[in-house]
């Protein structure tokens, strides 16, 4: 095919995607069809383009003219999708996962309570009994426990490597937390108890032996915000449960699949949360500093993501249009 008749064999789609390049820069969104026929063009008037390269090597002017619509087109196309992107995870962040959250509040008291009333039988158990302080563990163990391994556990690693372990851990509980609730709510429920519960236990044998200030020091910096990712995660994981066993109006699986995918969108969202608490429990929590630096620095990061979430949250929730 000489020059003459490769342009005229495709001057039509150059001027349609040169139109559709000036369309995409005006403020108002393209076309999901247009936006297609978009990308179809400029896909076509590249390979055009490395045709004419080979093909048409003299002429100057129609590779300038082609590798100018091209780079435009590649600029428009490509700047729209990474701010797409961008819109998507600021819309995920400020609506999305804030609102999730926010509608699963009663199922966060829920399991709230799952987690700190066995915490508080046993910390008050161990705290005041005698007994149930011998019996928890051998003395020795205990005497170990108390004085060096609760607190060297903290800085037993490189603080970044103690951070990724401690990171991928949380996730893994909170996502057993979460899978479990297809289980009935049964399994969740005895997951959260089960990390009260030993929570409990140490925070116990910490206060038996005069040493519960040493115990919050530990635990507020990074707990704050770990503990309650967690529980949000099995408030998740029970909303999951009670979907099946009372599904309302909804067959089984349909109510399970609903809930699945809202309650999803939650457990995406607490990664950012426990990536947070791990940077605190490995760079600060193990840290040589005073009690009220560390937990300071616990509640602050507990409060900026908490006060994000509810803010946004109720936010969402009061410009979401009525049913």
């Amino acid at each position: 095919m000489d020059i003459d008749a490769f342009v005229a064999a495709n001057q039509d789609g150059w001027s349609r995607l040169q139109v559709l390049t000036k369309l995409a820069r005006r403020p108002r969104r393209m076309s999901p069809g247009e936006l297609d026929e978009m990308t179809v063009l400029y896909q076509r008037c590249g390979t055009q383009l490395a045709h004419a390269r080979v093909a048409y090597a003299g002429d100057a002017m129609l590779i300038n003219r082609l590798t100018l619509l091209v780079g435009d087109t590649h600029a428009v196309l490509y700047g729209q999708r990474e701010g797409e992107a961008i819109r998507s995870i600021s819309r995920f962040a400020t609506e999305t996962f804030p609102a999730a959250v926010v509608s699963l509040r009663r199922y966060i008291l829920v399991a709230a309570l799952l987690t700190f009333v066995p915490w508080a039988v046993f910390q008050v158990w161990l705290s005041v009994s005698p007994r149930a302080f011998d019996l928890v563990a051998p003395d020795a163990v205990k005497q170990a426990y108390i004085s060096n391994d609760f607190e060297s556990y903290y800085s037993s690693q490189p603080a970044q490597n103690f951070a990724t372990q401690v990171f991928f851990n949380n996730v893994r509980v909170a996502f057993l937390a979460f899978a479990a609730g297809v289980l009935l709510c049964v399994v969740t429920a005895a997951v959260l108890a089960q990390n009260g519960a030993n929570g409990g236990v140490a925070g116990g044998m910490f206060t038996q032996v005069g040493e519960s200030g040493r115990f919050w020091g530990l635990i507020l910096p990074h707990g704050l915000l770990e503990l309650s990712a967690i529980i949000v995660a099995g408030a998740a994981g029970l909303r999951i449960g009670w979907a099946i066993i009372d599904p309302g109006d909804r067959s089984r699986f349909s109510a399970l699949t609903i809930e699945a995918r809202r309650s999803g969108n939650v457990l995406v969202g607490l990664i950012a949360a426990f990536l947070l608490a791990a940077v605190v429990e490995g760079f600060v929590t193990g840290r040589p500093w005073s009690t009220p630096v560390r937990v300071g620095i616990g509640i602050g990061v507990f409060t900026a993501f908490w006060g994000w979430t509810v803010v946004f949250g109720i936010r969402s929730r009061q410009d979401a249009p009525a049913a």
